[in-house]
């Protein structure tokens, strides 16, 4: 697994300039973290301290919710909170625990404008989507109220989801789901207040509904928290008439300890 995910660190990265011009953009840029920015020996990769650090979300974890498992509870095995309340989405992937060097390049990406780790991210993110990437028909970012876009510049999620598309040949659709209702900054909200601060927050954009419309779709975000914005979304697609919706983050916050 350790070889396959550094492998992942290096091939997921952008093109490289021409050979002749790496030892000069090197000397300007000298390579380094993407997490910690100590100097490394390649751009877009982990230094050995990040990497031993990061805690990718491997099998065995809930089928629907992908929430890791202190131990194998058997093929298709169930959260408690899948059970107890069943998303509206049908099923969750994401790559690691939101901490430590994936909580750095979560905000690196989001707060920092370094749009430049996207492709990086988005090539762990294909592997931990698997088969439901490579069989969607759809990628679509969560989208950010147009308000919000012109203040930040730039979308992380569809950042990640243009990065997924051209890794994985399949559909990028950005303009499909629309945010119709500003909302408040979800950070230090209750659970409960999320949910309501997102009710009705997102639409199918009119004209655009063919390419929702029976498809298999993966909605692609940044980091799941409560879970609040990317059940709205998914709330959104489904009425939309799309007949699967696959939730793809590169992070995953957990409510209590493994």
């Amino acid at each position: 697994m350790g070889e396959e995910l550094r492998e992942i660190q290096v091939n997921g990265r952008r093109a490289q300039p021409r050979r002749w011009l790496r030892p000069v953009l090197d000397l300007l840029y000298p390579p380094c973290c993407a997490a910690c920015a100590v100097r490394t020996s390649d751009h877009s990769a982990l230094c050995p301290a990040c990497w031993t650090q990061m805690r990718f979300i491997e099998r065995p974890y809930c089928e629907v919710l992908g929430i890791p498992f202190s131990y194998d509870l058997g093929e298709g095995m169930l959260s408690a909170e899948a059970i107890a309340s069943p998303p509206v989405f049908d099923r969750l992937r994401s790559v690691a625990l939101h901490e430590g060097p994936a909580r750095a390049l979560v905000h690196g990406l989001k707060y920092r404008d370094r749009t430049d780790l996207a492709p990086m991210m988005a090539a762990w993110m294909r592997r931990a989507a698997g088969s439901h990437l490579e069989q969607c028909e759809a990628i679509i970012p969560v989208p950010l109220h147009w308000t919000r876009l012109v203040l930040r510049r730039f979308n992380q999620a569809a950042e990640l989801a243009r990065a997924l598309s051209r890794q994985s040949d399949r559909p990028l659709v950005v303009s499909a789901l629309s945010r119709s209702k500003r909302t408040k900054r979800q950070v230090g909200l209750t659970a409960k207040a999320r949910e309501e601060n997102l009710r009705a927050a997102f639409k199918v954009a009119k004209g655009h509904e063919n390419e929702v419309f029976g498809k298999r779709v993966v909605l692609v975000d940044d980091v799941y928290t409560t879970g609040a914005t990317v059940a709205s979304a998914a709330r959104a697609l489904k009425r939309a008439g799309a007949t699967e919706v696959t939730v793809l983050t590169f992070a995953m916050a957990l409510r209590q300890p493994i």
